[in-house]
């Protein structure tokens, strides 16, 4: 039975995509999906994407990825842009036409149904349904702050929040362990800074069982090396 690899954000890791999908043993017609931030930081962006389209993944749109679009169309235009690393602007000097369009069909949101799974690059905010999201909410969120409001800052996860239904899979928010709530799961632990790449694996069908069970469905790489320095150390 066709399985599917949830991976958090690779920012442009390609050698430890490709060996966490090696470690998965995945075979033919098992699914992939990674939570979006696909580049930057990382040493090889257009390794990813050749791994993406032969993969046949899919991934909502990230942080990074939308910063890269608003660079890419402010250059089109002869706009100023967002202010961008070395890394970012390489990308978007480097990037196809076919990668362009690849990146601009990024959705906020994948769906899962058969794994009652929704793909949220950062999150959302648990007191809105899922259709009065905030775009900048869903590619930003870390946390809830006291005020009840979401923020980009480290806090309260909004994951502890957060009731279901669904059961939301996220990246963005770098730490050393995935972390694990009933109705979340996030799947960034900081390849690019030295961490691990971390997979989901469920068997087809299934939905992320509970916390107590969810270490055992879970896979992950080292990083071959650190590198981007955040300026910080990765969180617990």
């Amino acid at each position: 039975m066709p399985r599917s690899l949830f991976i958090g954000d690779v920012h442009s890791c390609a050698d430890e995509l490709a060996d966490l999908i090696d470690r998965a043993a995945l075979v033919t017609g098992d699914r992939v999906f990674l939570t979006g931030d696909l580049l930057s930081r990382g040493p090889k962006p257009h390794e990813v994407l050749k791994l993406y389209r032969e993969l046949g993944a899919r991934a909502p749109v990230g942080n990074h990825e939308q910063r890269l679009l608003d660079a890419h169309r402010a250059k089109r235009r002869r706009e100023k842009g967002p202010r961008l690393s070395a890394s970012h602007q390489s990308i978007v000097d480097e990037l196809t036409d076919e990668d362009w369009e690849l990146l601009a069909g990024l959705p906020l949101f994948v769906e899962v149904p058969e794994h009652r799974v929704v793909l949220a690059h950062a999150g959302i905010d648990p007191s809105l349904p899922r259709e009065r999201q905030d775009p900048w909410v869903v590619t930003h969120v870390r946390s809830i702050d006291a005020d009840g409001k979401p923020s980009e800052k480290w806090g309260q996860p909004w994951g502890e929040l957060y009731r279901g239904p669904e059961h939301i899979v996220f990246g963005h928010n770098a730490r050393k362990v995935p972390q694990l709530h009933p109705f979340a799961t996030g799947l960034d632990t900081g390849c690019v800074y030295g961490g691990q790449l971390t997979g989901m694996l469920l068997p087809d069908g299934e939905p992320p069982p509970p916390v107590r069970d969810r270490p055992a469905c879970l896979v992950s790489v080292k990083a071959r090396e650190q590198y981007s320095d955040y300026g910080r150390g990765l969180p617990e």
